[in-house]
Formats: C-alpha cells, structure tokens, sequence
C-alpha cells in the first residue's frame, strides 16, 4: 500500500490577513479542505497520514517526529507554506526536513488541499 504524508499549517494560525490568502478564507475552510484531502487520499486506496503543523521549531519537531515514524512514497506539501511569502524560511525549513527524514519519497505540491489526492499521484500513479 502507498503511503502518503500531508503537510500543512494548523489552520488556527493562519495568519488571515496576509494579502497573499484569498479574500474570505478562513480556518474552517482550511479545515474542510482537509479532510476532503484525507478522504480522497484514501479513496485511491493509499495509507494516508497528515501533519498540519505550527509555524515555528516546535512545528518542524512535530514533521520530524512524523518523517522519523513511517516510511513514505510521497509527502505533499499545502500551498499555506510556500505561498505567502512571509512563510518563505519555514517552507524552505520544511523541505529540508523532508529531504532529510523521506530521502526515499517523492515531494509534491498542491494548490489547495482537495488536490492533494492528485499531486500525489503525479509521483506515485
């Protein structure tokens, strides 16, 4: 079975009103499309695990600890991290932590996370 991880930021600290977000985004709709990503990731068939994480050190320990705790085919990367560009040094943080604990696994991006299903099947079919 296919083993997918899901990273993204919480959805409660978002930063709302970075310009960067789309207009009338919030934590809920964050939270929605979630879900959506987990249960389209496991309508492929595949193992699917999320790690929504805070932006700061204790969120990479978070990603590390989950890296350190399965082996994943793909780790998808939300938008929410490497879009703003305030959040340019934790997206680069975060890839490198993948790089280090998923050497074996194949990176992805989505747009938004309903699409999470299909960035990750671009690397794994």
């Amino acid at each position: 079975m296919k083993r997918v991880l899901f990273v993204g930021q919480k959805p409660d600290t978002v930063d709302f009103s970075d310009p960067a977000l789309p207009p009338g985004f919030d934590a809920a709709k964050i939270q929605a499309g979630i879900d959506l990503a987990a249960k389209l990731i496991a309508e492929r068939g595949w193992q699917g695990d999320l790690c929504m994480i805070t932006p700061d050190d204790a969120g990479l320990a978070a990603l590390e600890a989950q890296l350190g705790a399965a082996t994943y085919d793909c780790v998808v990367i939300g938008g929410g991290l490497r879009i703003p560009a305030k959040s340019l040094g934790l997206f680069e943080r975060v890839i490198n932590a993948v790089h280090k604990g998923a050497p074996g696994a194949a990176i992805a991006f989505n747009t938004q996370p309903p699409d999470t299903a299909e960035a990750a099947a671009r690397w794994i079919g």
